[in-house]
């Protein structure tokens, strides 16, 4: 499946993808605020293997972002589908990627998970200290509803992207 947009496209996650998944899982300065993995490549092809069920049952999705010319630019994941929520993560970017990769990759997520998938509402967490993303996500209109020592939890609802997305059309 790939998600068309404006300077780069989304496609779900292929074994092939599994080094570069690696790669960036294992870049300390991206996954600073990730939860920690392990393993080799090996193991992440066998992740792939159980996520593209997982994808085929419509109940989670892991993108590849890549540009128009297919340069991979990074990842993100959807995930934990319930009571009309979703919740996406594990975003990352590679360092030299276009500045408008963030924006127009979360503007997809919300298209496809608003739009396509026909969620009411997106619910994430973004650890403390990842002053960026959060501003980020408030700038979007996304609400910490909780916090604890280690993240904010967030809402963000339907009707506030309506609002948002016509401010960032542009990237569409």
């Amino acid at each position: 499946m790939i998600i068309y947009g404006k300077n780069i496209n989304m496609r779900t996650v292929e074994i092939e993808d599994a080094k570069f998944i690696c790669d960036m899982r294992q870049n300390e300065n991206k996954t600073k605020y990730l939860s920690k993995v392990s393993g080799t490549i090996d193991t992440q092809k066998e992740w792939i293997k159980d996520y593209k069920i997982r994808e085929n049952k419509k109940k989670e999705f892991y993108f590849i972002l890549e540009s128009k010319d297919k340069e991979k630019l990074g990842a993100v994941r959807m995930y934990d589908f319930r009571d009309g929520s979703f919740c996406w993560g594990s975003w990352l970017i590679k360092e030299n990627a276009p500045k408008t990769t963030a924006i127009e990759s979360a503007l997809q997520i919300y298209e496809f998970g608003f739009y396509n998938l026909g969620f009411a509402k997106s619910h994430f967490e973004v650890r403390k200290g990842n002053d960026k993303v959060i501003a980020f996500h408030k700038r979007f209109g996304a609400k910490i509803i909780e916090e604890n020592d280690i993240g904010c939890f967030f809402n963000y609802q339907k009707k506030d992207y309506e609002i948002i997305k016509e401010k960032y059309r542009r990237y569409l």
